[in-house]
């Protein structure tokens, strides 16, 4: 078994991470702190071919893997942390699930502004009542004659403040069944993007409100019975999300193991106090262990996407390894660390917002210990039964 990248991705690694050095490492904590989307990086990752990385050729894409993927979102963020999430909107989340089940007419209209880095897409998720339990969603599409009404609302969507064009999970109908998708573009009448509010990490969210919003039927993109599908591409959704929170761990991690190895207290390097040498020891080995979880995931596939299982552990691996290396890399560099001078501080923030977006880590281990049981445990409280709802 051999855990080594092959030659040609060797090369690709090579080639990406020469090109982020001469075009994205100067400006790199200027764009950390910038909430908007780095439009003019899209277009510059767009023209190297770094958008669209797995999709097919005829869509407009790479014909890439999704090891090539991730191998992209490691280069560009150890050279600018930021410019992996654009890797990361070009290749994962709801570009993906869009590229998977749109039809011809739908890619034609959307996908050449977003694989040439014009425009991004968001995904419209999360409610105000509808968290990890996404079953639990209201915002509503009912059909009238050719088009179709949505009422609801939705929060935390990354990219919101900036996207031309909305993947809205709606119900139609009752029931997991009645679950479905829609896509809904900036400026439709009836949609209203709320001002921005902030995370902890500063990227920025709108809250989406719907109210009559009327959508050609056109614009559909999975009607009822749609959510089993669309949740699927959460596997590949987490794996964008587990190669950056390793990515920007490893980033922290450099950053801390340079400064041990410069900066003197006492007369010594930081590096000669076996303290901070087991600190290190250890992330080593939570980084390497988190590398393999995350390239065998991206690696083995059941049909056309990643296993749930082997997502759910690469990310649970990736999410603790790479917050756990920012955490302390912060630690390792004092004052430095915890200014925003250095991006040590940033890292440890956006490693922190992965460990809950795009599946908890509580989520995470949840569905593990379904793949270890072999069955399903059921989150929702036990319905009372007959003699309970008599007495009631």
């Amino acid at each position: 078994m051999d855990f080594a990248l092959t030659e040609e991705q060797s090369l690709f690694a090579d080639s990406v991470r020469r090109f982020a050095e001469q075009h994205l490492r100067d400006g790199a904590l200027a764009r950390a702190h910038d909430p908007r989307f780095p439009f003019e990086v899209a277009q510059l990752l767009a023209g190297q071919g770094l958008l669209g990385i797995t999709m097919d050729p005829e869509d407009g894409g790479q014909g890439g893997t999704l090891m090539d993927a991730v191998i992209a979102i490691e280069q560009v963020a150890a050279v600018c942390p930021r410019s992996a999430d654009v890797i990361q909107a070009g290749n994962f989340g709801p570009i993906r699930t869009f590229v998977e089940y749109a039809t011809p007419e739908q890619k034609a209209r959307f996908l050449p502004d977003l694989l040439a880095g014009r425009s991004v897409i968001s995904l419209g998720m999360s409610e105000p009542g509808a968290g990890s339990a996404a079953t639990d969603l209201e915002t509503r599409a009912r059909q009238d004659g050719d088009d179709y009404v949505i009422d609801g609302a939705k929060v935390f969507s990354t990219h919101s403040p900036d996207a031309a064009v909305f993947l809205v999970y709606v119900r139609f109908g009752p029931g997991i069944g009645g679950i479905g998708s829609v896509l809904v573009e900036r400026g439709t009448p009836g949609f209203t993007i709320g001002k921005p509010s902030a995370f902890m990490s500063g990227e920025e969210w709108s809250q989406l409100y719907f109210e009559n919003c009327r959508i050609p039927a056109a614009n559909v993109l999975l009607g009822p019975g749609g959510f089993k599908r669309q949740i699927a591409g959460f596997n590949v959704e987490r794996l964008g999300n587990s190669s950056r929170a390793l990515a920007l761990g490893r980033y922290a991690f450099t950053l801390a193991r340079d400064h041990a190895l410069e900066r003197r207290q006492f007369g010594r390097p930081l590096c000669e106090f076996q303290g901070l040498q087991w600190k290190f020891a250890e992330l080593a080995v939570k980084l390497e262990a988190a590398q393999l979880l995350l390239y065998r995931a991206a690696s083995n596939r059941e049909g056309e996407l990643p296993s749930a299982a082997d997502t759910a552990m690469a990310k649970l691996a990736c999410n603790q390894a790479g917050f756990e290396a920012a955490n302390e890399a912060v630690q390792v560099m004092g004052g430095l660390g915890y200014s925003t001078e250095a991006l040590a501080e940033y890292c440890m923030r956006r490693t922190r917002g992965w460990m809950i977006a795009g599946g908890s880590i509580e989520m995470l281990k949840n569905r593990i210990a379904e793949h270890v049981f072999d069955r399903r445990f059921d989150q929702r409280a036990p319905r009372p039964g007959p003699a309970a709802q008599a007495a009631e």
